[in-house]
């Protein structure tokens, strides 16, 4: 082992009893995380002589890994070790994200994928994921429009997040990185970048968790991403619009038509960015929906016994 390798080696295993202390999931590992974290800072010349320079980037990358609750695996895809600015950093992808909402039991289910101009995408209704189809095997699918995540919540509910590339963008040019050099992530993962926007807007509907909220924050602020989402506006959604859509609501008189107000009362309520009332909103609609398929379903044993 040569002097380099056993310096970080020895780094690294020197943060046990830190890593043990501030885990988030006891199912984690010391030393198997210490293992993947020394692989990945041995694998090349440059992110070692970053780790070697820097070694305090490298403890509080372990550090973070353990407080987050995230696997630093490479066969699970959820997380990274990266050189960054002359540091290392933790670098959680959009699957690591989508992960921990579904290993705290925020969400059973969650895919994200980039929508382009030959592709069909449509919104498929309140209870269904949105319609996504496309040839795998084209060479020209044209020219990248939009992202989008769906998540199935533990109550059964789709929700999806949908974003135009130029929302992408602009959220990508407000990135310090971004604005300084056109460098950082945005740079060598465009594609990587464009699903974790769409997911660190979506998650703010999402039954909360602390260890996403972490791992958001982080990527937000130590991480370099460079993104905060908190910086918008705290707007308000008008409280004629609220109610209108509460009435309109608690009035449909099918699935079908609560599906129509949904959408609808959807995109209006989330241009406001009004947590609030989307919430207040979703649980209006959510108990209609069920009195309405309750009607369906005795309509169709009245049938059936006719």
């Amino acid at each position: 082992m040569s002097t380099a390798v056993a310096t970080v080696t020895n780094e690294i295993l020197a943060m046990r009893g830190s890593f043990n202390t501030v885990m988030a999931d006891r199912h984690m590992n010391f030393e198997r995380e210490a293992g993947f974290a020394i692989q990945a800072i041995t694998s090349g010349d440059y992110i070692m002589k970053v780790a070697l320079a820097n070694p305090q980037s490298v403890r509080d990358a372990v550090t973070n890994i353990a407080s987050i609750g995230i696997s630093l695996n490479p066969a699970k895809k959820q997380a990274y070790l990266v050189p960054r600015k002359n540091k290392i950093c933790l670098d959680i992808s959009y699957m690591g994200l989508m992960d921990l909402a579904m290993d705290t039991g925020s969400i059973k289910w969650a895919q994200a994928n980039i929508v382009y101009g030959k592709d069909t995408f449509a919104s498929n209704g309140l209870d269904k994921p949105p319609l996504h189809s496309f040839d795998p095997f084209s060479k020209d699918r044209g020219e990248l429009v939009g992202v989008y995540v769906t998540v199935k919540t533990a109550d059964g509910e789709y929700l999806t997040e949908t974003m135009a590339i130029d929302e992408v963008y602009a959220i990508r040019d407000r990135s310090e990185s971004w604005k300084k050099d056109q460098s950082g992530p945005w740079k060598t993962d465009a594609g990587e970048m464009i699903k974790k926007t769409v997911v660190k807007r979506a998650y703010k509907y999402w039954p909360k968790t602390e260890r996403l909220e972490n791992a958001i924050h982080y990527l937000n602020t130590d991480g370099g991403e460079g993104v905060v989402f908190n910086q918008e506006p705290e707007n308000k959604c008008p409280a004629d619009v609220l109610e209108s859509y509460i009435l309109k609501a608690k009035g449909a008189q099918s699935s079908d038509a609560l599906t129509a107000i949904w959408q609808d009362g959807l995109a209006k309520i989330k241009a406001t960015n009004d947590i609030k009332a989307y919430n207040e909103f979703k649980a209006v609609v959510s108990i209609r929906g069920d009195y309405l398929k309750g009607l369906e379903v005795d309509a169709e044993f009245s049938e059936a016994d006719q």
